[in-house]
């Protein structure tokens, strides 16, 4: 699952994890795994994780985009992943879908999330990045843009 790329030389390096793995902060983070705990957070119906290219940062962060039964509850999101996740793994966004797309083999449609990134003006209202007193709060275009200035910390 590693993307490595060639030098004129015949050196390979590598450049990223592809498929169903992401490395944030030095580490690995198999989406999967992390789906199966997101599953289980209060409210939660389906759970697809993904990384995201974040400027000047050390691999991809991880997000995940969220169907869930009435109102999202971030606190109680926030305590969940808290108390099963180590902090490399914790998502640093969320997102709100409606529906879960699949192929037609059933897996989680992931390509247009990851497109969208982390991009209110693309996601919708219903976008939230760790940090604050409940643990996520709602992603505005400023929070967005003082992220990619590396003004605000993940």
């Amino acid at each position: 699952g590693d993307l490595m790329k060639q030098d004129k030389e015949g050196y390979f390096y590598f450049v990223d994890r592809m498929g169903d793995t992401f490395r944030w902060k030095g580490e690995n983070v198999s989406t999967s795994e992390l789906e199966q705990v997101l599953m289980d957070a209060p409210g939660v119906t389906e759970a697809i994780v993904y990384g995201v290219p974040v400027p000047a940062q050390d691999g991809k962060a991880g997000m995940a985009a969220l169907v869930v039964e009435g109102k999202f509850d971030a606190q109680a999101f926030s305590d969940h992943v808290e108390a099963k996740l180590p902090a490399y793994a914790q998502p640093v966004f969320v997102r709100l879908i409606k529906s879960a797309e699949t192929t037609g083999t059933f897996k989680y449609r992931k390509a247009d999330l990851v497109v969208d990134g982390f991009d209110p003006s693309k996601t919708g209202a219903a976008l939230y990045v760790r940090g604050g007193a409940a643990g996520y709060q709602k992603l505005t275009a400023a929070g967005r843009n003082a992220i990619l200035k590396g003004e605000s910390r993940l």
